[in-house]
């Protein structure tokens, strides 16, 4: 069986606060979804997340198309998405399982043989064009121009999550690099969660989750969520945080929360938002739902 000789982690976009534009660099669509990368070995395929979990057998439509591509060895890099009516994707439709994912791909790391992670960018959009045809399950990235302030408002116009702009003359490098830059247009961020509050009126299960994010070695307490949810979401995520109850509160900084029960601080949500307050407290935030590829330590403030 054919088989691609490396393994590797995701190249990560370093987030900065403002809109731009410089020679020579690409700008996409930010993705609302879940980081994969695809390898096509022979006729088998994996689906891998950013965390190294196997998620091949979550998405049996996108490997289905992934395997009839025209490449004996392929390793891609995409996100995993559903798109709404307005075709702008949404985490919220993918974690409910409302429509059907498909794959938007925007690098080519392996293709028949040949290790294309330290080609330029170009190059690989290059092979990554040969490589995909289809406008199905598995489809290219879209390119917003090379005009970064351009590309920033057709985002805000279309309502799209954000922009990414990157070097086109960059290799593939894993991990956080300042060759991939990320420009959000909506607030939408992952945080831990350290506990819940009791439920109120007719609520069942609790009340509202408590949020934090890791400064350092300590988890920093940013305020409480209790919108976005359906009775079921109570119910099962209640379940779950059960299992992790503790005593004491995961947070470094106090929470005033009499209702509060506390838990292991491993969940991770991400949650839409306004803004944030000068003391770092989230303003009308919104659970949009878990991510299971990402662990807790990941969630980190910015410096």
């Amino acid at each position: 069986m054919s088989k691609i000789p490396f393994r590797v982690s995701p190249m990560l976009a370093t987030l900065v606060a403002e809109p731009f534009s410089r020679k020579n660099w690409a700008f996409e669509e930010k993705y609302d979804g879940v980081r994969m990368l695809a390898y096509k070995e022979g006729s088998g395929v994996s689906l891998i997340s950013r965390n190294g979990t196997d998620r091949t057998s979550r998405y049996p439509a996108v490997v289905a198309e992934l395997t009839k591509l025209d490449a004996d060895t392929l390793l891609l890099d995409g996100e995993i998405v559903i798109f709404g009516a307005d075709r702008v994707s949404r985490f919220q439709l993918l974690q409910q399982g409302k429509g059907q994912p498909a794959y938007a791909v925007f690098d080519c790391l392996y293709r028949d043989g040949r290790d294309l992670r330290h080609a330029p960018l170009a190059a690989r959009r290059t092979a990554l064009e040969q490589a995909l045809r289809s406008r199905g399950a598995v489809r290219l990235a879209e390119r917003l121009g090379e005009n970064g302030i351009a590309a920033f408002e057709a985002a805000v116009k279309r309502g799209l999550e954000g922009v990414v702009g990157k070097d086109a003359s960059s290799p593939y490098t894993e991990g956080r690099s300042k060759s991939w830059l990320k420009v959000k247009v909506n607030q939408r961020e992952e945080f831990v969660i350290g506990g819940f509050t009791a439920p109120e009126g007719s609520r069942q299960h609790f009340g509202a989750l408590l949020l934090g994010a890791y400064l350092q070695d300590r988890l920093q307490y940013v305020g409480k969520v209790g919108s976005g949810f359906s009775d079921e979401i109570l119910g099962s995520l209640h379940q779950r945080m059960k299992r992790l109850a503790r005593t004491t509160s995961p947070f470094s900084s106090e929470v005033r929360e009499k209702s509060a029960t506390f838990v292991a601080p491993k969940l991770v949500a991400q949650i839409a938002f306004t803004e944030r307050t000068k003391d770092g407290k989230l303003r009308h935030p919104v659970y949009l739902g878990l991510r299971d590829d990402k662990s807790a330590r990941e969630v980190v403030e910015p410096c």
